[in-house]
């Protein structure tokens, strides 16, 4: 099942991505009076066509859902003299430089424009995500010689807000690819003030792994919860239900799954006192864990080789959210504002794995892409538009890159034919499109294998 709504939430995104692209080409196409014979979706046999409008212009579904066109009445690729001479003024061929060029650039500007409009809806409607608060830092990392303490809140990076603790990380990511120190604006007790995080001593590519960790910067853990018992098991049987919010452990204070799960281990057959929060009121509970039963799954073996202990409980680490939101106009300002960064930082990761400076194992394929979306699509709705937005950005940028056959490399044509003051050569433009399909050809290459590779490795 989970498969199959991968496959459906992949397509649903590439079809839509694709759509939006060509259909800026289309609208300003037909805006500057360019006559649009096809517009496909998908290459290859089609699945269904139909005609629409005065033009009688095919609209095609085809099998192959990996890209899409937009084909006008061009003279370059039929014959002048099979054209009628009425419609010789609608070739886009016959268009001026600055039409051209607006029908071009309309496609990447179409898949920016929908990221702003997704972003815009998640702000307006408003999302729970996890607070910016961080847990105390390990002695040693880079927060804990910053000054940083469990409870801080982190308001801003560089100058930049931190809505969420995913921004939080999306803010950070830049610092620690260039190695360098980053100012983090940190509210305590209700005041504010100012801390240097110095990401200079992390190892080259930490940026690749879990770099947050490395810093020493760990999200609050919040509450600890139970999510379910097991019928019969110790928990039930002594009087822990799901939903029980626990506070201590034989006395000592619960801040993480991990420290039940610690406690219940180390004391198979020894009574240990609960106290826990149901619908309001504390509750004190003795629990007695049982040992293990030997081989069962999960289950490693105690101090001196005893089983360990269990109750039969599954506990939830519940972190502290909050809701971010934004009135209706203020949404449309932070989603552009939000486009914006994406696209730089985008253009910016780009340009590092250019030179080198980044591993090239960051660029994704397919496979990559659609695993994610099944992902977004399984968690919810926000987080697949979150998702859409963020590949709608991807897709503008990677067009406008100045690469013959892209978008962007027929922008670089048009602004050689303005400095010449006549078009190009088709010699010249046929040589550099090989080139530069041959460019898209390896960089397809690379992100297929590095999905293939986090495939087999996960």
């Amino acid at each position: 099942m989970n498969m199959l709504e991968t496959l459906i939430a992949f397509l649903a995104a590439l079809t839509l991505l694709i759509f939006v692209h060509e259909l800026g080409h289309y609208l300003v196409a037909r805006r500057c009076g360019v006559k649009v014979l096809r517009f496909s979706i998908g290459f290859g046999r089609p699945i269904a066509t139909w005609h629409v409008g005065a033009d009688r212009t095919e609209w095609t579904l085809a099998a192959i859902p990996l890209g899409g066109y937009v084909r006008m009445l061009d003279e370059r690729e039929t014959d002048p003299s099979t054209i009628p001479a009425h419609e010789l003024p609608r070739a886009f061929t016959r268009k001026s430089l600055p039409q051209r060029a607006a029908i071009v650039v309309a496609g990447p500007l179409a898949n920016f424009l929908l990221a702003i409009v997704l972003y815009a809806v998640i702000g307006w409607i408003g999302t729970q995500e996890p607070a910016p608060v961080i847990d105390q830092p390990a002695a040693g990392t880079a927060a804990a010689a910053a000054g940083l303490h469990a409870g801080d809140r982190l308001l801003e990076v560089d100058g930049a807000p931190v809505r969420s603790w995913n921004d939080l990380r999306l803010k950070l990511l830049e610092p620690v690819i260039e190695r360098r120190a980053s100012t983090l604006r940190v509210e305590r007790d209700g005041a504010a003030s100012s801390v240097s995080l110095d990401a200079s001593g992390l190892p080259e590519g930490e940026a690749e792994r879990d770099f947050l960790r490395t810093l020493g910067i760990r999200i609050e853990p919040g509450e600890v919860v139970i999510g379910s018992v097991l019928a019969g098991d110790a928990a039930e049987r002594d009087g822990l239900r799901a939903g029980d919010v626990l506070r201590a452990v034989a006395g000592m204070p619960v801040r993480r799954a991990g420290d039940v799960i610690e406690r219940v281990q180390s004391n198979a057959g020894r009574p240990l006192v609960f106290t826990v929060l149901r619908e309001g009121a504390e509750l004190t509970i003795t629990v007695t864990p049982e040992a293990a039963r030997a081989g069962a799954p999960g289950a490693p073996e105690g101090a001196g080789g005893a089983a360990p202990g269990r109750i039969g409980a599954a506990l939830q680490d519940r972190l502290q959210m909050q809701t971010v939101r934004y009135g209706p106009l203020e949404s449309v300002v932070q989603a552009s504002r939000q486009t914006w960064e994406m696209s730089v930082f985008s253009l910016r990761m780009l340009g590092k794995m250019v030179v080198g400076e980044l591993s090239l194992r960051n660029l994704s394929g397919p496979v990559t892409i659609a695993d994610l979306a099944g992902q977004t699509a399984r968690v919810g709705w926000f987080a697949y538009l979150s998702f859409l937005a963020l590949i709608s950005i991807s897709l503008g940028v990677l067009n406008l890159l100045p690469i013959p056959v892209l978008d962007g490399g027929h922008l670089v044509y048009y602004a050689l034919e303005a400095i010449k003051g006549r078009p190009l050569s088709e010699r010249f433009m046929a040589i550099t499109q090989r080139a530069g399909l041959a460019i898209i050809m390896m960089m397809m290459a690379v992100a297929l294998f590095n999905d293939i590779t986090r495939l087999i490795g996960s």
